[in-house]
């Protein structure tokens, strides 16, 4: 069912990982041996250049998130700064797979920010007009993201094609935001 206040449009995400099965199925091929045959599942790549940490892994299988993959994902997209952990929406991680599906893209992205505590986004907010007073980064729905093999133009039409969600493209940083609040874009 599609949520109509936030924008996801679930028939549109489906397509998005259905247009990109073919793409991605040798990336796939060696997945765990649970995992042999399924067909329907969904992965995600990134690191930090914060933390240093690196995550690629497979979040959702035959239409199951799989818990302990996603609080993985929840720590890795920690408020670095203060070390704050909050749940990552799991329509802003769909987002995020099915753009990176969609650009073929082999890199994982590198997570500039994810979860931003109310005081993180506060102080950032202090020193740039660009960031959001109630900012979805506070709500765990929101990811800036970038690919050193991708424009951020390509990085953001591949998400925009999603129809889930907010885009922003930030052209001066280099980076893209992807978020499952309403369907808007924006040049930061």
């Amino acid at each position: 069912m599609a949520d109509q206040k936030s924008g996801l449009n679930r028939r549109a995400l489906l397509q998005a990982f259905a247009a990109t099965a073919v793409t991605v199925a040798p990336t796939f091929a060696n997945a765990a041996g649970f995992l042999k045959g399924s067909g329907d599942i969904r992965r995600l790549k990134m690191y930090s250049g914060r933390t240093g940490e690196h995550l690629n892994m497979v979040y959702w299988v035959d239409g199951e998130y799989i818990k302990d993959a996603m609080d993985e994902i929840n720590t890795f997209m920690r408020d670095w700064r203060t070390n704050s952990i909050k749940k990552i929406d799991h329509r802003t991680i769909d987002i995020m797979a099915a753009s990176h599906n969609l650009m073929n893209a082999s890199e994982p992205y590198l997570l500039l920010s994810g979860y931003r505590s109310p005081k993180t986004n506060a102080q950032l907010r202090n020193s740039s007009r660009a960031v959001a007073k109630n900012s979805l980064h506070i709500k765990g729905q929101a990811a800036d993201l970038r690919l050193s093999s991708r424009s951020v133009s390509q990085m953001a039409n591949a998400a925009q094609s999603c129809h889930a969600g907010g885009v922003g493209r930030y052209y001066g940083s280099n980076f893209v935001h992807m978020d499952c609040g309403d369907i808007r874009t924006w040049r930061g």
